[in-house]
């Protein structure tokens, strides 16, 4: 698989597309904080006959830094699709991810007939909490906090049984760059779309985990209450990235709403 890159707005920006045919609506990926587009691969497999647009956001895996925000990074996404010609798209977005899927649905309506918003809220936490964490990797690094993201990232289970998984997946934590992870923070600690959020109509599954520290079932839940007609869905035994335990359980959620709206 070649790398793809393209320069949109200030940043260059790495991606993956893959489509047999444009005709069918495409699904795209965004990535939580601390991770790049792969943790997506493994439900993007499950999509074999599927449009798929993944990416790395600004300050991410391969792609450039430059100033951040959730509408900013919004925009890149946008410009993205509008490079790709890609319209209508169901947007999958965890974490970070799904706030900035919520964004690019406010600003850009005409991109997104519906969405998967996995692990995330209208608003993450508080200016308390991302400061702290904010000082501290511009003090110290990722590295001495690394092993408490992993509690929040993934089960019990999944730590005692996939040792050799945690251990790749805390290095993609630890290679993000201290500049990349604290300009996130800082987008995610300033970002509050309950408004533009309660305003979202297509149709929206929300996902969680029940061992979710970072953004516990309460959050998701709440999230859920803000757009109409949306569909809860909390999966037992997994924690904040269910695209990585349980990637077959998140495609089938996506390929359910693909089907509807590709009716």
């Amino acid at each position: 698989m070649s790398l793809q890159f393209e320069k949109i707005r200030d940043t260059n920006l790495h991606y993956s597309f893959h489509s047999e045919t444009k005709a069918a609506k495409p699904v795209v990926f965004l990535n939580s904080l601390g991770t790049d587009f792969r943790i997506w691969q493994g439900v993007a497999d499950k999509l074999p006959d599927v449009p798929k647009l993944m990416m790395d956001k600004r300050g991410h895996g391969l792609s450039d830094m430059g100033a951040i925000s959730i509408e900013g990074l919004a925009q890149d996404v946008a410009g993205l699709m509008d490079h790709l010609g890609l319209t209508a798209a169901i947007i999958c977005g965890v974490s970070v991810g799904g706030l900035i899927a919520q964004s690019l649905a406010a600003l850009r309506p005409d991109l997104v007939a519906g969405l998967v918003l996995s692990n995330t809220g209208a608003k993450i936490g508080d200016d308390a909490t991302w400061n702290q964490r904010i000082d501290a990797v511009e003090a110290t690094g990722l590295e001495p906090m690394a092993d408490a993201v992993m509690e929040r990232w993934f089960s019990a289970e999944f730590h005692k049984t996939k040792s050799a998984q945690l251990a790749g997946y805390r290095n993609m934590l630890t290679r993000t760059t201290v500049e990349g992870y604290a300009q996130s923070c800082r987008a995610i600690r300033d970002a509050d779309l309950t408004v533009s959020t309660r305003a979202i109509a297509v149709p929206t599954i929300c996902i969680g985990g029940s061992e979710d520290k970072a953004t516990p079932p309460e959050l998701v839940r709440a999230l859920s209450d803000l757009i109409a007609d949306s569909k809860l869905e909390i999966i037992q035994g997994v924690g904040h990235l269910p695209c990585l335990e349980v990637p077959e359980i998140i495609a089938d959620h996506v390929n359910d709403l693909w089907r509807t709206l590709n009716q």
